[in-house]
């Protein structure tokens, strides 16, 4: 009840509690850009080391070498198992969690989560398993922000607030792109464009960004040599491409999500031997395909120097897949994103490369087919095209593609909306969700949750009394622009508004969220 009272208050003070908010996401921001600096710096040094391990130490070496690495690969399956089981929350990505949490589904256990997922994280990408850092630092700039807010002792609603904040500031870390971390959270984390989410988020991606910068330098991540304008000529292109991209978009989601049928061989009898079977599988590859372990990174900045082959990138496209399908399916700390980034960078580069043998673009606009290829896998997989677009921009360092990256991006959402493709995280947490329902007592159960009212949706234009509620859901506040509403049964809903609810339901909140949000279908 203290929680309910509290929060009331916070929404009666509304310019107070905005500019709170503000603040402490500064703070998360900087809280968050020092953690994951440490974990990007961390996960540096392992893939340097592993990489002289592999050219210094075990060509070189005998047998005995090359069997402590296989040993010690089988060590850290072990590490790694026992963290999973300890923590089951800070496997994979992290990102179907932290979504789960702001939907008031899921409470974190904020420091174990933060610290298993620094180890896991650091131990299996180290070893080259193909997973990403991006995932992993947005679970950990928001269970960052949850140990902030806890120790504050603020309201779940705030505390949403400042895990969405803290989440801008792990991919704005991770990527060194502030402006794609504001999107993503508002994008596809929180799903609405509140102002009042928006100044927490863009507070904390841009201190985390500055934190980065600091020890990393204000370099793009990625790096494709000469990358010129793509000429209005070949819009065309961009258009066919983002429905290639679309369709392998959702070949990736389906794999993804088919992967827990291999691992569910009998085979497999244990965690212990899920895990084990991608370290030692990378331990393989390091000898005969270095190319397709970790992130992946490193293999994007180099496209452009390697020969116009098919069957080079075609066998790197077809490894990278099959090797992060496993290495994500085993469960381990450890995202997909960049490797989902990787994939959409080969599959544009086999596409490019066919339109050259034919004759009809010269390899000069490669990079820029790789370029425009990532925010389009990226679009039809996650189904956020603002955040590809923009990340994509940021992380190449190239602002003049604004419009062939729209278009692609915008073609393959097409693409994968129409083939009922689901966006991939979304598809996560509710098989998370329904795989373990967590445990949630009623008095956290109990939330404010803020909706916009969407344009065409059944709430628009409606009177409050008029609307078909559901159940153990009460509207208690409105705002309209800058004026405050106290609501009531002839008060009328419009565009725009912002509604605040309560309820103790999950799937209330959800159904009041489609009543509110969801645009309806054109009667005929």
């Amino acid at each position: 009840m203290k929680q309910l009272f509290s929060t009331i208050e916070n929404l009666s003070n509304w310019p107070d509690f905005r500019l709170r908010l503000f603040v402490e996401g500064a703070i998360v921001g900087v809280l968050s850009g020092i953690v994951i600096s440490f974990f990007r710096w961390a996960l540096d040094a392992g893939t340097y080391y592993r990489l002289y391990i592999y050219d210094h130490v075990l060509v070189t070496g005998g047998i005995l070498e090359n069997l402590l690495w296989f040993t010690l690969l089988l060590a850290a399956a072990y590490l790694l198992w026992r963290l999973t089981v300890y923590e089951p929350d800070a496997g994979g990505s992290g990102i179907p969690q932290v979504k789960g949490v702001i939907l008031g589904a899921i409470r974190m256990r904020w420091f174990r989560i933060l610290w298993v997922k620094l180890i896991g994280g650091i131990v299996g990408i180290g070893l080259g398993l193909s997973l990403g850092r991006e995932g992993p630092s947005i679970q950990i700039g928001a269970v960052t922000a949850e140990g902030f807010s806890r120790g504050l002792g603020r309201t779940r609603m705030e505390e949403r607030y400042l895990i969405t904040a803290g989440a801008s500031a792990g991919l704005a870390a991770a990527f060194n792109a502030p402006l794609a971390g504001v999107i993503f959270a508002l994008e596809e984390l929180h799903r609405n464009f509140s102002g009042v989410v928006l100044a927490p988020a863009m507070a904390a991606a841009l201190l985390a960004t500055m934190v980065s910068r600091v020890v990393f330098g204000r370099a793009p991540i990625f790096h494709f040599g000469i990358l010129p304008p793509f000429p209005l000529r070949y819009m065309w292109i961009a258009v066919l491409l983002g429905v290639v991209i679309g369709l392998a978009g959702i070949v990736f989601n389906k794999g993804l999500l088919g992967i827990s049928k291999f691992y569910d061989l009998p085979v497999f009898r244990n965690g212990y031997m899920r895990i084990a079977f991608p370290l030692l599988l990378a331990g393989v590859l390091g000898y005969v395909f270095p190319q397709i372990l970790g992130g992946g990174n490193d293999l994007i900045n180099s496209l452009y120097m390697l020969p116009l082959s098919l069957k080079i990138f075609g066998a790197l496209l077809i490894g990278k897949f099959l090797f992060t399908l496993l290495s994500y399916g085993c469960g381990v700390p450890g995202g997909f994103f960049l490797p989902m980034l990787v994939l959409g960078a080969l599959t544009g580069s086999v596409f490019g490369i066919v339109l050259i043998k034919a004759g009809i673009i010269s390899s000069y606009y490669l990079s820029n087919i790789v370029v425009v290829s990532m925010a389009a896998f990226f679009a039809a997989s996650v189904q956020s095209p603002v955040t590809g677009t923009i990340l994509i921009m940021e992380m190449t360092g190239s602002y003049e593609h604004l419009l062939v990256l729209c278009t692609a991006s915008m073609v393959a959402l097409a693409v994968a909306q129409i083939c009922h493709g689901q966006p991939i995280y979304e598809a996560l947490l509710k098989r998370t969700l329904a795989k373990k329902r967590p445990v949630i007592s009623p008095s956290e159960r109990r939330n404010i949750i803020e909706l916009t009212v969407a344009s065409g949706s059944a709430a628009d234009g409606k009177y409050i009394g008029r609307l078909h509620w559901p159940a153990h859901v009460a509207l208690v506040d409105i705002k309209r622009g800058s004026s405050e509403i106290i609501p009531d049964s002839d008060t009328r809903l419009h565009a725009g508004d912002y509604i605040y609810i309560l309820t103790d339901s999950v799937e209330g909140a959800e159904k009041a969220r489609n009543l509110v949000e969801k645009e309806q279908a054109p009667t005929v």
